[in-house]
């Protein structure tokens, strides 16, 4: 989908479809009006008479309507003008999209935007909206037979807008477009099952994006993981066939003296569980244990698309966790790269013990902030549901720019507790920590687990379990968090600007 901004009278636009709000209470926004005395009250006539619905995101397609240039308009309820929300807005452009991808239209002039929200600007509201409407056309269809090839769908979008500097908007608009594609390639691997999307295959992923955006990448393999002393993450990869891998991804963008900000992405590409075996039940799920590599990798597309001049490393400690002969046991104790001993008490939670190496090799490059991300614990689902990841920090500074980041991405997370009496779950008599302990405050626990292992560092973990993918009949990655890791990576990036 390609999009453009210009400015222009609703009535005269020669688009094929023209997209405009009405607000409940046959209340018109000001395209609606200038499109309704257009057409002699066409419009105002339809919905007195009940034709659209009050209900967010309701939609009626008009066709041929007198004194209007385009064939269609689409009407969409946008609710009730003093309740609008980022929510509402979201909704009614969610529902413009929908209905714009199974139309004849080819293209479309796109008018939602005019709608005035509480503290959100114009640009904020393009940005959302090609966000939106690029993501509407996502398929992941690559492993298919034969791929459906539908005609209809629009395919250019024009947005209109009365601007005399339309560079803000036009940033917007690059903006919400590159967000889209980081999910999109976020999503694509998430949903390939783990036949397909391996270690190795997430490696190859990682240089061909390197490739098209100039960023540097390597590849550390099992020899090199030996050196480093990376015992914990080779713990996990023993009883699986694929090899591991260690990815490094290097986007410089800022000065050569800035600190870079280190994104850390969980890449269990399939958990059966190891020894500790999952139910089978639960297993089928498992092939999204790694969309905390796969956000990562969704971001720096992202960042190195928009040319931000900022410094990113992306690092993905990438395995299997199997069961076999040569697995890890319930009671092995292993050493991480950081020295401290792990006693291994349940091989299911192993996301911990991989992400143990990765945020040691993080203090490698001096880093401003670690911000992990990672499908860690079922608790999260309990404690937030889907709609919210999980925060904890030992930064009140990266809390306060993360929940912000969170709120402008509309990619939500909710901050909670970090605190040294979670050890006490951990203690164990015979190595430094156990990598579980007791069910009760097992979600804390975790996370403090990981605090142990960046102590020196303004670090941050996402636990991202119940936002990753979308469960029920309709199982598919969400490509989450990837929206609000590039929103946090762009604010950074526009405060050290002077």
């Amino acid at each position: 989908m390609e999009f453009t901004i210009k400015a222009g009278s609703p009535e005269k636009l020669k688009s094929d479809c023209v997209v405009v709000g009405v607000y409940a209470g046959s209340d018109l926004t000001a395209s609606a009006k200038a499109l309704d005395k257009a057409a002699d009250g066409a419009i105002t006539a339809l919905v007195a008479r009940g034709e659209l619905d009050d209900k967010v995101g309701a939609t009626l397609m008009l066709h041929d309507l007198p004194g209007i240039a385009a064939p269609r308009v689409l009407l969409v309820s946008l609710g009730k003008a003093d309740e609008l929300t980022d929510k509402s807005y979201r909704d009614a452009v969610g529902a413009a999209a929908k209905q714009l991808a199974g139309s004849v239209a080819a293209d479309a002039a796109f008018i939602l935007t005019e709608t005035e929200l509480p503290h959100r600007d114009l640009a904020w509201r393009i940005s959302q909206a090609a966000q939106i409407l690029k993501d509407s056309t996502y398929r992941c269809d690559e492993l298919k037979s034969k791929r459906e090839e539908s005609k209809k769908g629009v395919k250019k979008v024009v947005f209109i807008a009365k601007a005399k500097d339309t560079a803000p908007l036009e940033a917007a608009l690059r903006r919400g477009t590159a967000i889209a594609e980081g999910m999109a390639l976020a999503k694509t691997l998430g949903n390939l099952p783990g036949n397909v999307c391996t270690p190795t295959y997430l490696a190859t992923t990682a240089r061909k994006l390197a490739k098209d955006h100039k960023i540097k990448v390597e590849v550390l393999e099992k020899g090199d993981m030996e050196k480093l002393g990376m015992g914990a993450l080779l713990s996990v990869a023993r009883g699986s066939h694929e090899p591991p891998k260690f990815i490094i991804l290097n986007y410089k963008g800022g000065k050569a003296k800035d600190k870079p900000v280190v994104l850390v992405g969980k890449g269990i590409t399939f958990d059966s569980g190891g020894l500790s075996l999952k139910s089978t039940e639960g297993m089928f799920d498992m092939k999204y244990d790694m969309s905390g590599a796969a956000c990562v990798l969704g971001a720096i597309k992202a960042i190195a698309k928009l040319g931000e001049e900022i410094n990113v490393i992306g690092l993905i400690p990438a395995t299997e966790n199997m069961p076999g002969g040569s697995s890890i046991k319930p009671g092995d104790i292993v050493t991480s790269m950081s020295g401290s001993t792990i006693e291994i008490l349940n091989t299911d939670a192993e996301g911990r013990i991989i992400l143990a190496d990765a945020l040691s090799y993080s203090k490698l490059f001096n880093p401003e902030y670690v911000i992990d991300v990672a499908t860690l614990t079922g608790a999260t689902v309990i404690a937030l549901g889907t709609k919210r990841a999980a925060l904890f920090t030992n930064s009140s500074e990266l809390q306060e720019a993360l929940t912000k980041a969170a709120n402008n991405s509309n990619d939500f997370c909710w901050s909670m507790p970090l605190d040294d009496e979670y050890f006490e779950n951990l203690s164990t008599n015979f190595a430094d920590m156990a990598n579980v302990g007791p069910p009760e405050g097992s979600f804390g626990a975790s996370a403090y687990f990981l605090s142990r292992f960046t102590q020196d560092v303004k670090w941050a973990h996402l636990d991202i379990t119940g936002v990753a993918w979308q469960r029920g009949k309709d199982k598919r990655s969400t490509g989450r968090p990837t929206p609000l890791l590039i929103q946090f990576l762009i604010d950074h990036c526009n405060a050290k600007k002077p």
